[in-house]
């Protein structure tokens, strides 16, 4: 049973009931210009732990990543955190919770992150409320690429869901929107380093060592599958908007290389921005940042 909640990934073995329970938790950024990457994240997962304040209750980033997980039809456990704040009000925030989400009061765990209170209830919640993959074992290989990285001793470095069938080392894999094919070097889960397991399974979530060069090969949302098989590509994700938009120039002609260059290292690894070159007559050559955040966006600028 997997519960998948960039970014970041843990994967732990859970026993109850003499029965082993493999969970792959995803810690989302709460704060709504990270839709994009919660949306990935989602994209992996059966199930989410909608965490709510208790003495500040539902919030707007509440709101709009609950209609995340909600129109990707994922299992919802509320969770009201921080129960031993003296302005806590757990039973106004059940309220909310059931007039904005129509959530049943009674399903919801109160606990603080803080003292341990409640935290005994998560796991078990967990594995009672969120059901199994779907995906079936024996049909074709199809994985949905989550994100990637460039590692410069191993090249690049696919996270990856596994929807049907089964990834073993060795095996000859291939992107459905390219058609590039790759061979599977390494293969593994997070656990939460890299840990090589051989191979991954139907629902489960990992890392591949696929020999691409670049991380513009690994196409985010992209279907990877046998590379003899033909399959129906998965449905990916929606393309994220670009809201912001800056023009950034070298004070000096003769550093424009080295700013691409340290341009390219900064948003290799990064979907929330993109960067073409373009040219002024009044300032040279120079660089167009584009990007669908709006808090964290000067942080490009200013690097």
């Amino acid at each position: 049973m997997f519960l998948n909640h960039s970014s970041d990934g843990n994967t732990g073995i859970v026993s109850a009931s003499s029965q082993k329970f493999l969970l792959n938790l995803i810690d989302t950024p709460g704060h709504v210009d990270f839709n994009y990457e919660v949306s990935r994240s989602l994209a992996a997962c059966q199930g989410v732990l909608l965490v709510v304040d208790a003495a500040q209750g539902v919030q707007a980033q509440t709101v709009a990543n609950f209609y995340l997980a909600f129109e990707a039809n994922l299992a919802i456990i509320p969770v009201i955190n921080k129960i031993d704040q003296p302005t806590a009000d757990p039973d106004n925030v059940k309220a909310q919770l059931k007039s904005m989400f129509d959530l049943d009061p009674e399903d919801a765990l109160l606990t603080s992150a803080k003292t341990g209170e409640g935290l005994q209830q998560v796991l078990p919640a967990v594995i009672e409320r969120i059901p199994p993959p779907k995906g079936l074992l024996c049909s074709p290989l199809r994985m949905l690429l989550l994100d990637s990285y460039f590692d410069e001793y191993r090249g690049v470095i696919c996270h990856v869901a596994v929807i049907d069938g089964a990834l073993r080392k060795g095996d000859k894999i291939a992107s459905a929107a390219t058609g590039q094919s790759y061979e599977a070097m390494d293969v593994g889960i997070l656990h939460p380093e890299l840990t090589p397991t051989g191979m991954l399974l139907t629902g489960q979530v990992g890392y591949i060592v696929s020999g691409m060069r670049s991380t513009k090969e690994a196409r985010v949302g992209d279907t990877l599958h046998h590379a003899r098989s033909i399959v129906q590509p998965l449905p990916g994700f929606k393309p994220a908007k670009h809201m912001v938009f800056a023009g950034v120039y070298p004070a000096d002609g003769s550093d424009f290389d080295a700013l691409n260059g340290a341009i390219e290292k900064l948003t290799c690894n990064d979907a929330s921005v993109s960067v073409a070159k373009e040219s002024s007559g009044a300032l040279g050559l120079g660089f167009r940042f584009t990007s669908y955040l709006n808090t964290y966006f000067h942080t490009y600028i200013r690097s």
